[in-house]
């Protein structure tokens, strides 16, 4: 059963093979900030239609996309390195419902 969803404006949608079956919160200083749950699929395996902007910081390993129009965060990609997975905001998932999925935390604010 596919998982589909967009952004807030729906200029950006994507979809997934399946709902995810666990979602990260992490607690670094973005996923902190923009409340984001990772749903975590394989390279290419999500497809997300509409045009988003990479926001790169740190260790500048990920590029963190997001909506142009309405701002809302849609996924993150590998630069470079290839990680063989990517992480998608499981929010934006239609019926997604955080307490019917295990969440485990990431301790990234070191």
């Amino acid at each position: 059963m596919k998982s589909t969803g967009s952004c807030h404006c729906g200029a950006v949608t994507l979809e997934a093979p399946a709902p995810p079956e666990w979602v990260a919160s992490c607690n670094c200083s973005l996923c902190t900030k923009t409340a984001w749950l990772v749903a975590y699929y394989p390279d290419g395996a999500v497809k997300v239609k509409g045009e988003t902007v990479p926001y790169i910081w740190g260790d500048r390993m990920i590029g963190i996309h997001h909506c142009p129009t309405c701002g809302c965060g849609t996924h993150w990609r590998t630069l470079g390195e290839d990680f063989g997975r990517m992480g998608v905001n499981a929010r934006l998932f239609d019926g997604f419902d955080p307490g019917a999925v295990e969440v485990r935390l990431y301790d990234n604010a070191g």
